[in-house]
């Protein structure tokens, strides 16, 4: 696949309102693609999708709804096939980061984790690729994972739950539809500079104070743009990679990962510690 295969194809993204999710959007529109955009913000969604419109982009529909509601989901996917039939393209772009310690982490929001970055591309998968496998056309699923899906991070044991889970659904599904011709990406991000750097939650931690202003600022400083990470991501894409990347860097360490797990242990290990020290906490002496 070419970016100039994108043309005439349908796309949906979710969380396409905002990020890298409307630089998805963008950019496949330049490439002529048929967008169909969802989100769980109404108001931005709309915004979103009246500036694509005015800068040329086909949309062929627009709904706001949450990906972790089952019911709304499916109700969705029926009236889009009842209309238009099925999509070429499906985009698993919507998700939240909640970080915490588990002896901080509330039960509510290991479970909102899950729900939306989990289960919610579980939903769409369900609701969508059927009609694709039915279609008979082949057609692509790129499921945005995270770095958190590949290292054992610091704090991230509700957030890698459920990135690690969907690198594991789209594992099997990478394999389990080859007949049908259908593709699957699994993308990988690095340092993004999306909403979700302004808007994180962390568990215990004021997210407010000048210690993690200073975080912040580090992380923007390697961060790339949702612009960026979105050519990166169609690219993947284009070339039937399964493994995206948004910046080298992850891959390297992916490699490492695999070939030096002993020096991957220390990695982590030490990095909880700077965690933890620099969010206030005792950190790991080990």
């Amino acid at each position: 696949m070419s970016f100039r295969s994108f043309a005439g194809k349908r796309i949906l993204i979710t969380g396409a309102a905002s990020g890298i999710g409307r630089a998805l959007a963008e950019v496949a529109a330049r490439h002529n693609a048929v967008l169909i955009l969802t989100d769980i913000d109404a108001h931005r969604l709309n915004v979103a999708a009246s500036e694509l419109r005015q800068s040329g982009a086909d949309i062929l529909a627009t709904h706001p709804f949450d990906v972790s509601d089952h019911d709304a989901v499916q109700a969705f996917a029926t009236r889009f096939h009842d209309d238009h039939g099925s999509v070429d393209i499906l985009v698993n772009n919507a998700g939240i980061a909640v970080w915490g310690e588990i002896d901080k982490m509330p039960h509510d929001e290991w479970r909102r984790v899950i729900d939306i970055n989990l289960m919610g591309p579980i939903h769409m998968m369900e609701a969508f690729v059927p009609p694709m496998i039915r279609a008979g056309r082949g057609g692509h699923i790129v499921n945005v994972s995270s770095a958190a899906g590949l290292f054992g991070l610091p704090w991230h044991g509700a957030y890698s739950a459920s990135k690690f889970g969907l690198r594991g659904v789209s594992e099997v599904l990478r394999f389990d539809l080859a007949k049908h011709k259908i593709r699957v990406s699994l993308v990988c991000p690095g340092a993004v500079n999306t909403g979700l750097v302004q808007t994180i939650k962390i568990a215990g931690v004021d997210t407010q104070s000048e210690r993690f202003a200073r975080l912040r600022k580090l992380f923007q400083r390697h961060a790339v743009t949702p612009n960026v990470a979105a050519e990166r991501i169609l690219r993947g894409v284009a070339k039937n990679r399964y493994y995206v990347y948004t910046s080298r860097d992850i891959a390297v360490a992916f490699w490492c990962r695999r070939l030096f797990p002993r020096s991957y242990a220390f990695v982590m290990r030490r990095l909880n510690a700077y965690f933890s020290a620099a969010m206030g906490g005792p950190g790991d002496k080990s």
